[in-house]
């Protein structure tokens, strides 16, 4: 048997095979030299892909615009590389346009009288904007349409409450100030003449305190009496000299305009929502965006949507860069209620490119917290007087405050006619509670009515006797001297003029007018006054005149019945229940003959001018006229500054 040695000395030294024809592993060096070239040169790739991609997404910016909140960012890190100290903060919030809507709290300084002191404070007031014909409902029961009650007399609670609401104050007041205004003593106070200064001594203390006069007019009076000069040059004498445009400037400095800076820019946004379907473009022209920034920005919404227009429940969200006192529309997102649907933006090349989606601005979320109203036909809306309640009780408005704006518009409404789409009430309240409604020591300040195309504007006044009533934009009072009307759910018949007599049978004149309504009907006088006679009177039946003031009559003719307490000499009030439809005398039918004189001749009642109540004048109207004038000036929609820059750019290009 050969040795083991022999054997294996036998086989050779060539390499071994494998099944399939191949070599065996290659040598452990020439390995590691393959991996660490091919490791190398995939590190080499991956650095330069990540290089491109980086500068791709860093510095090319062709397709995507800067979002004005990281473009602030970086103006402020510009400004701290520069030298410049930047105090304001680096998170910039969304800033929203100021925007009326159907309902405004506000914070506003009053000043009211308490003892011998007129007490200045803050208190909160909200003005609710309701369209009448937006289909308000309410849970609240209110009363049924009563003429009478609407007629009737108020009593003396307002006058009692006014002091609890006192005035508007011309200024805001941070917080509560008591002023008392008491006569100078001068009778009574005893004065040293001798501790008194001389004419030098006065002059002298003039020009060393000259320094901190604030009114200019003051100081530039003080130079007709004082020598600039005779102190020398002084703190005093630069203070008085600056009221003529003068800049001292102290020896070895230099000042030089500031160079390249063309003004801070500054980034607000302003939330349209769409109620109804209408144009983009004529969406941002009633919001007072008209200029060729918005004229793009709708051109460029119009082409990736494919459409013009916007359906109700949208949202157009626009942002708005402003640098000195031009404005320009920089971006623009539409939402669909609360769902983002597209941002357009300029980039830097002022191109309109498609842009990402914003942050959040809550403005948007509660652009559509109360479902937008919708306007219904005329045969579907309730009548006047059901609109008022129902509106007025959907908005917060107290029971008493709601019948003080029917009775204020009872003289010129028909309340049991249907309302039009187009029929608004704006009011304005104090002191609500923390849901923005009427408490129970509010009071109604400002009523204005559209009814129909005609509006009526009526403003709360106390006046210097304390009483307290309601006056149009004149200062004449709310209160009718004459209502137009005797039988408020009357049928009017028959006008003033010539006619064919119904029982007579042939043409005669009609000195009245005629209001049908069923037997018994109250009748109620139309004015203060006393009644002049009360009785039967041949052809008119069971008459009552009234004498009012300044040569005034009424004539109330046919009545059933005449009411209790309503004699010869009783004085009688507006709206106070005189006597009863009927058809006594020369009737074929249930109705009253109204009949007004004024001097001794007949007019037509329906026609005729009649005088106001009450009329302010003198103290009394230079007050309500200041008064009116802050409360226009606090209900005034006018925005400065933002909203017509567009029209300014385009001006100057």
């Amino acid at each position: 048997m050969q040795p083991i040695d022999d054997t294996i000395a036998a086989l050779g030294n060539e390499p071994p095979l494998v099944a399939d024809g191949r070599a065996g592993p290659p040598d452990r060096r020439e390995v590691s030299a393959r991996w660490l070239s091919g490791t190398f040169l995939t590190g080499i790739t991956s650095s330069f892909l990540m290089g491109v991609a980086l500068v791709a997404a860093l510095d090319g910016r062709e397709m995507l615009a800067t979002p004005p909140e990281i473009l602030s960012i970086q103006r402020l890190g510009a400004s701290a590389d520069s030298g410049e100290a930047a105090k304001t903060a680096r998170v910039v919030p969304p800033r929203s346009l100021s925007k009326t809507s159907d309902r405004r709290r506000m914070e506003v300084s009053t000043m009211m009288t308490v003892g011998d002191r007129e007490v200045v404070r803050t208190l909160p007031f909200v003005q609710v904007n309701m369209a009448l014909a937006a289909g308000h409902t309410t849970s609240r029961s209110y009363p049924p349409f009563d003429p009478l009650e609407v007629f009737s007399e108020e009593g003396a609670a307002p006058a009692i409450a006014a002091a609890n609401t006192g005035v508007i104050y011309g200024a805001k007041v941070d917080s509560e100030v008591s002023l008392r205004t008491i006569d100078f003593p001068m009778e009574t106070e005893v004065f040293d003449e001798s501790s008194a200064l001389s004419a030098d001594e006065v002059e002298t203390v003039v020009r060393n305190t000259g320094a901190i006069l604030t009114e200019g007019d003051v100081q530039v009076a003080a130079l007709h009496y004082v020598d600039p000069q005779r102190f020398g040059d002084t703190l005093a004498t630069q203070t008085l000299g600056a009221s003529y445009g003068i800049r001292i400037v102290p020896e070895n400095v230099s000042i030089a305009p500031r160079e390249g800076d063309e003004g801070e820019s500054e980034y607000a946004e302003d939330i349209i929502p769409f109620l109804v379907e209408r144009e983009i473009a004529d969406a941002m022209d009633e919001a007072g965006y008209a200029g060729a920034d918005a004229d793009g920005m709708a051109e460029a919404f119009s082409k990736l949507l494919n459409a013009t227009s916007l359906d109700p429940g949208h949202v157009l969200r626009l942002g708005i860069e402003t640098r000195s006192d031009m404005s320009r529309i920089v971006r623009a997102s539409i939402y669909n209620d609360r769902t983002h649907v597209l941002t357009i933006a300029l980039d830097d090349k002022e191109q309109y490119v498609r842009g990402s989606e914003p942050e959040p601005n809550p403005a948007v979320l509660s652009a559509f917290d109360v479902n937008p109203p919708v306007v219904r036909t005329r045969g579907d809306l309730p009548t006047i007087y059901d609109g008022i309640y129902r509106a007025a009780f959907s908005y917060g408005l107290s029971r008493h405050m709601t019948r003080q704006i029917v009775k204020l518009l009872a003289s010129d409404l028909d309340f049991q006619a249907r309302l039009n789409p187009t029929d608004r009430l704006d009011v304005f309240f104090s002191q609500p509670n923390d849901e923005d409604q009427a408490s129970d020591t509010s009071e109604l300040l400002y009523v204005h009515a559209n009814f129909g195309g005609v509006s009526r504007t009526f403003y709360r006044f106390q006046m210097e006797d304390g009483s307290v009533d309601y006056f149009d934009q004149e200062g004449r009072s709310a209160r009718q001297f004459l209502l137009r009307t005797a039988v408020p759910n009357g049928r009017f018949t028959s006008g003033f003029g010539g006619r064919r007599h119904p029982v007579l049978g042939y043409t005669r004149m009609h000195t009245g007018v005629d209001w049908a309504a069923p037997r018994g009907t109250p009748i109620i006088a139309t004015g203060n006054g006393v009644v002049e006679k009360a009785g039967w009177s041949g052809g008119y039946g069971r008459q009552t005149i009234i004498r009012h003031a300044n040569g005034y009559k009424t004539s109330y003719n046919h009545q059933s019945a005449i009411a209790e307490g309503v004699a010869e000499g009783a004085r009688v009030r507006q709206g106070q229940v005189i006597g009863y439809v009927g058809s006594t005398g020369l009737s074929t039918g249930n109705h009253l003959h109204y009949e007004l004189i004024v001097n001794g001749t007949k007019v037509d009642p329906m026609r005729v001018r009649l005088p106001v109540e009450k009329v302010l004048k003198a103290e009394d109207l230079e007050a309500f006229l200041r008064e009116r004038e802050r409360i226009d000036e606090l209900l005034s929609d006018e925005q400065p500054g933002l909203k017509l820059a567009s029209a300014k750019v385009d001006e100057q290009r």
